[in-house]
C-alpha cells in the first residue's frame, strides 16, 4: 500500500466567471501541474468532480479535459455526488494511488452555474435532494436547513446570533483569501438584518452560488520525494452515508455520514479530534458548520454554539474552522468545493496561505458533504517538515 501525498495544488478565483467550464478547469489544472513541477505527461489518470456540466452541454467532462491537456490517452473519470462531489472524487483518486494502480493522478473539481440565472440554478440544485420527498414537494435546501436550524436552536437553546457569528467569522477569514467569492466584512447585525430566506436563516446565513475550479496532484510518496518539491501527506480517509431525505433520519441535529466518515479517517490516521490543528468544513449554511464541528468530535453535541461565542473557532482559537473563508465566503462551486478545501490545506502547509496561515499547524482535516448530508467524506493531512 502506497503512502499518498499531495504534490501540487491550483485554483481559480471563485465567483461569477466569464470563461467556459473547460477553460476554468484547464486554468486550475495547469496551476496544479506547475505547482507540482511536473509535466502533463507525468499524469497517469484524471479524476474530475462535476455536477452541472449539462448546463454547459458537457457531461463527458474528463476525456475533454485530458484531451485539452494534450494527454488524450490518459484515462479520465467524472464523478458526481452533489455538493460532496469534490471530496468523494478525491477519495477515489486517493484509493487508486494507495492501491498502487497509479503513481500520479490529477484530481480536479469544476463547476459553472451562475450563467444559468437564479431560477434555473435553484432548480438544478434541487435535483441534488431526494426529489420524491424533498425537491419535488417544494422543499428547497434553505428550507431543509432552516428546519435543522430550528430543531437545533430549540433543543440546545441556541439563537440566531449564534448562527450569525459563524458567518461573521468566515467572512473575516475570506477577506484574507484573494480567491474568495465574497470578500466583505460583515457584522452580527448585518446578518440579522439581511433578508429572510427561510426562517431562521437569513441571506447572510447562506453560501453563494459560485463558478470555479480547484485541482491537486495526488501521488505516491516515492514519486513526491523524487520530485524534490514540497508535499504533504494524506494520513486518513473516510466515507459515510445517511438517509437521502432529512425526514428519514432519527435525529436531524446530526449527520450520520459525517460521523461515520470522521471515525474512519481518525482510525486510519491513528489520531483523535484533539490532534487536529485546523479544519475546512462544509458550511453551506451557518447551521451546517455548527453541526459539522460537533459531528467531527471537536465539541460535544449542543456545545458548539457556546464555543463559537467564546471564539474557539477563529483563526487564533482552540480549533480554527474554515481559515479559507469556507463555502460562506470563499464560495461554493459545488463540484470544486471539496477539492478547494484540500488546496487550502496544501497552501497552509507549504507556506502559501499568507496572512490566514494557522501558526504551527501540523495536522488538518477536510469535510465535505452532499445535499443535506446524504453522502460525506473526511480526509486528514499531515505537514511534511
Amino acid at each position: 500500500m502506497n503512502n499518498v501525498c499531495i504534490l501540487g495544488a491550483g485554483s481559480t478565483k471563485y465567483g461569477k466567471l466569464d470563461e467556459s467550464i473547460i477553460e476554468i478547469a484547464l486554468n486550475a489544472s495547469v496551476d496544479a501541474i506547475e505547482s507540482a513541477g511536473i509535466s502533463p505527461h507525468d499524469i497517469q489518470a484524471g479524476y474530475i468532480s462535476n455536477v452541472f456540466g449539462v448546463a454547459d452541454k458537457q457531461v463527458h467532462m474528463a476525456p475533454v479535459i485530458m484531451s485539452n491537456l494534450g494527454i488524450s490517452h490518459v484515462p479520465g473519470l467524472t464523478i458526481e455526488s452533489a455538493c460532496g462531489s469534490g471530496s468523494v472524487m478525491f477519495r477515489e483518486a486517493y484509493a487508486n494511488v494507495r492501491a498502487g494502480f497509479y503513481d500520479c493522478i490529477l484530481a480536479l473539481g469544476v463547476e459553472k452555474i451562475t450563467h444559468t440565472g437564479t431560477n434555473q440554478s435553484t432548480t438544478l440544485f434541487s435535483y441534488c435532494s431526494d426529489v420524491f420527498y424533498e425537491g419535488g414537494m417544494g422543499a428547497s435546501f434553505p428550507g431543509l436547513f432552516a428546519s435543522i436550524a430550528r430543531s437545533y436552536m430549540t433543543k440546545f437553546k441556541a439563537d440566531e446570533e449564534d448562527l450569525a457569528r459563524v458567518a461573521v467569522k468566515n467572512h473575516e477569514n475570506g477577506l484574507l483569501n484573494p480567491k474568495a467569492h465574497m470578500r466583505k466584512r460583515i457584522t452580527v447585525d448585518d446578518v440579522l438584518n439581511s433578508p429572510v430566506v427561510a426562517s431562521p436563516l437569513k441571506l447572510y446565513d447562506c453560501c453563494p452560488f459560485s463558478d470555479g475550479a480547484s485541482a491537486v496532484i495526488l501521488c505516491s510518496e516515492d514519486f513526491a520525494k523524487k520530485s524534490g518539491k514540497p508535499y504533504i501527506q494524506v494520513i486518513g480517509s473516510g466515507r459515510g452515508g445517511s438517509p437521502a431525505a432529512v425526514q428519514g433520519r432519527k435525529d436531524i441535529d446530526t449527520i450520520p455520514a459525517t460521523v461515520a466518515a470522521a471515525n474512519q479517517a481518525y482510525k486510519m490516521a491513528g489520531i483523535t479530534p484533539k490532534d487536529i490543528d485546523f479544519a475546512e468544513v462544509h458550511d453551506c449554511f451557518t447551521i451546517a458548520e455548527i453541526i459539522d464541528i460537533e459531528d467531527l468530535g471537536f465539541f460535544q453535541k449542543g456545545k458548539a454554539a457556546k464555543a463559537i461565542r467564546e471564539g474557539a473557532t477563529t483563526r487564533k482559537g482552540k480549533i480554527p474552522i474554515n481559515p479559507s473563508g469556507g463555502l460562506k465566503s470563499k464560495g461554493h462551486p459545488i463540484g470544486a468545493t471539496g477539492v478547494g478545501q484540500v488546496v487550502e490545506v496544501f497552501e497552509q502547509f507549504t507556506g502559501k496561505a499568507g496572512e490566514r496561515t494557522i501558526k504551527d499547524a501540523q495536522i488538518a482535516l477536510t469535510h465535505n458533504f452532499g445535499a443535506t448530508g446524504a453522502s460525506a467524506a473526511v480526509h486528514i493531512f499531515k505537514k511534511v517538515n
